[in-house]
C-alpha cells in the first residue's frame, strides 16, 4: 500500500466512529446533490469514497429497487460505520481503492464522489479510472456539503490558486481524464461540479 493510502486510511480510521455525529446536518445537502445527477429508476451508480455511506440512501431512492448502488471506500472503519448505520441496506459496500476499481468498463451510469478529490494521489489518473467504469454520456458529481472558502476556514487555511476544486483548475483536470464539466457551483453551503463522460 502506498504512503498516500496509508495516510488516508489513518486519517479516516481515527475519525470513522464520530464522523456522522460531527456532521449531523449534511443529509439534505447530499440528497440535493444526488438529485442533480439526474438518475433514473434502474440506473447503476457508484459512491466513490463513500465513507460512512451518507449518500447511499438518496442514491437508492433515485435508482429504485431495480437499480444498482455501490459504495467503495479504502478505509475498513468507514465501511464498518456505514454498516452500523444500516446504510449497507441501500447499497453494496466494497473495500477497494477507487484508483483501481474491481468493475467492468462502462458498467455504470454515474459516479457520486463527496469530498474525494482532495484525497486522490494522482487526480488525473484516478478520475480517468472513474471514467473507465462509466458509460459514454454518464455523469460524475464531485461534491462537498460546504463550499471551498467555508471548508478552508473550517480547516484554518486559505484557498490557494492551485486548489484542484477551483473552476479554472478543475475543468482542464476533468477534460484530461475523459470528462466534460457541465456545471459548477461553489457557494457557502455547497460545492458541486457535474461532468459528463466523453465518448
Amino acid at each position: 500500500m502506498s504512503d498516500d493510502h496509508t495516510h488516508v486510511q489513518e486519517f479516516f480510521t481515527a475519525r470513522a466512529a464520530d464522523w456522522d455525529r460531527r456532521f449531523p446536518d449534511d443529509g439534505p445537502a447530499y440528497a440535493a446533490a444526488v438529485a442533480e445527477l439526474g438518475l433514473r429508476s434502474g440506473d447503476r451508480v457508484l459512491d466513490a469514497g463513500c465513507g460512512t455511506g451518507r449518500a447511499l440512501p438518496p442514491l437508492r431512492a433515485a435508482v429504485g429497487p431495480t437499480g444498482v448502488v455501490l459504495g467503495a471506500d479504502l478505509t475498513p472503519a468507514m465501511l464498518e460505520a456505514a454498516v452500523q448505520a444500516g446504510r449497507d441496506r441501500d447499497g453494496q459496500l466494497l473495500l477497494t481503492d477507487v484508483a483501481a476499481l474491481p468493475l467492468h468498463t462502462e458498467s455504470l451510469d454515474a459516479v457520486f464522489a463527496a469530498g474525494l478529490i482532495a484525497h486522490l494521489p494522482n487526480p488525473t489518473e484516478n478520475l480517468r479510472e472513474l471514467a473507465r467504469v462509466v458509460r459514454p454520456g454518464g455523469t460524475l458529481a464531485l461534491f462537498h456539503p460546504i463550499g471551498r472558502a467555508a471548508l478552508a476556514a473550517r480547516q484554518g487555511r486559505r484557498i490557494t490558486p492551485d486548489d484542484l476544486r477551483a473552476e479554472a483548475n478543475l475543468g482542464p483536470l476533468l477534460a484530461g481524464a475523459g470528462w466534460r464539466m457541465t456545471s459548477y457551483v461553489d457557494a457557502d453551503d455547497r460545492f458541486l461540479a457535474l461532468a459528463e463522460r466523453d465518448g
